[in-house]
């Protein structure tokens, strides 16, 4: 579906979180990516929830230093940039050397081998401008949509699946645009009937 999407020459940079769909995009077409901080976080943070010491304290340490990075991230706009790119390598080289010793559990070494096959896909953010580091805006965009399936069961046909997919669409875009969407449903309708030109989803050019 991505290779559908967004093609096997896709220039932009995909925000994502760690499923497999995503690395094996990134693997066939050599994309880049910026995987979500947010779910990474909550998986270290679990491991300071074990009864492990040397694995608690190693959740500990990771957690700490990619609070640092995080502090010095949302400190861009009030430092000159080449003191502030200092700073993001100094804090990004910091993460790397506490990532890259994991005691020898699975779960913490799972989190090293994350960064030590996709480091430059997590740290993206630090050199790319207009990247956030997590996906959460596009999740929440979609939250509406996973609610009315866990309360409807979603749809067993084809042509339910496809209305739903299209409705929700509406929905999310006109929300995006702050545009009504009553108003453009009902324009589609009385397009449709009168034979006219409907109304579009795209925005308007500048």
């Amino acid at each position: 579906m991505l290779k559908e999407f967004l093609g096997e020459t896709f220039a932009g940079v995909v925000g994502c979180d760690y499923h497999s769909a995503y690395r094996k995009f990134l693997h066939d077409i050599d994309a880049s990516m910026q995987f979500c901080w947010a779910h990474l976080i909550r998986d270290v943070k679990f491991l300071t929830t074990l009864s492990d010491r040397v694995t608690r304290r190693f959740g500990e340490k990771l957690l700490a230093s990619i609070k640092r990075l995080f502090r010095v991230w949302h400190q861009r706009d009030e430092m000159l940039p080449d003191r502030w790119e200092r700073a993001a390598e100094r804090v990004k080289r910091e993460v790397l050397k506490v990532a890259r010793r994991p005691p020898r559990r699975n779960e913490a070494e799972n989190i090293a081998e994350r960064f030590r096959k996709h480091g430059d896909h997590y740290f993206r953010f630090l050199e790319t401008d207009g990247i956030e580091p997590t996906n959460n805006a596009i999740e929440q965009r979609f939250r509406f949509v996973v609610i009315d399936r866990k309360i409807t069961q979603g749809t067993r046909g084809e042509a339910g699946r496809r209305w739903c997919a299209r409705i929700w669409t509406v929905l999310a875009t006109c929300a995006q645009q702050r545009r009504s969407a009553f108003a453009f449903l009902h324009g589609s309708i009385v397009a449709y009937f009168r034979s006219e030109v409907p109304p579009c989803l795209l925005p308007a050019p500048p």
